[in-house]
């Protein structure tokens, strides 16, 4: 998601949309591209990053239950609904956690002050979507009560709280699979 194209967007890398000259090269020749264009120019260099959090909850109650760990999927409202945590693009001036947060807060309702983000785990996913690279950064985060109620943006249809399996079912592509796997086995090796 990017905020408007007024200038306030560019000042965040130190120029304004006016003062830029941006060219397409096509062998020798060049040529401006129009405002249109480099709206678009914009979008795609700033789609090219995304993050979010892995959520998750277990009961603590005696103790904390590793084996009952349960992840927050998200199924999209668009496209082939799949299913995936919330995430979402870095804004321009915005770092990669404040993403996290902000996305976190759009999609299912969760703020900053209902999740605790556990130390030591990062995974950073790589793939292509319509030709464009893209680059997703998760990091995990429990909620701290755990009947902590979602609320969806319109971006999503429906969630679900699924254990390590069930989530990999829905989550249907390797590397997601692979990232929820990866912070599984985190949270169970260091868990006391």
């Amino acid at each position: 998601m990017c905020r408007g194209w007024d200038g306030t967007v560019a000042k965040a890398i130190g120029t304004s949309i006016s003062q830029r000259n941006l060219l397409i090269g096509r062998g020798n020749a060049s040529f401006p591209l129009s405002s249109s264009a480099r709206r678009l120019s914009w979008r795609w260099t700033m789609s090219l990053r995304a993050c979010g959090f892995i959520i998750f909850r277990r009961p603590c109650i005696p103790k904390v239950d590793n084996k009952a760990i349960e992840f927050l999927l998200l199924q999209t409202s668009y496209g082939t609904h799949h299913w995936t945590p919330p995430k979402g693009h870095v804004d321009p001036g915005e770092s990669d956690l404040e993403t996290a947060f902000r996305e976190t807060q759009e999609e299912a309702g969760l703020d900053a002050s209902q999740l605790n983000i556990i130390e030591g785990f990062k995974s950073e996913l790589n793939y292509v979507v319509n030709s464009t690279p893209k680059t997703v950064i998760y990091w995990l985060a429990e909620v701290k009560d755990y009947n902590s109620e979602i609320r969806l943006s319109g971006e999503h249809q429906a969630y679900r709280w699924l254990n390590l399996e069930e989530a990999c079912k829905l989550a249907q592509f390797k590397d997601m699979v692979t990232c929820l796997r990866e912070g599984y086995q985190f949270l169970c090796s260091n868990t006391p």
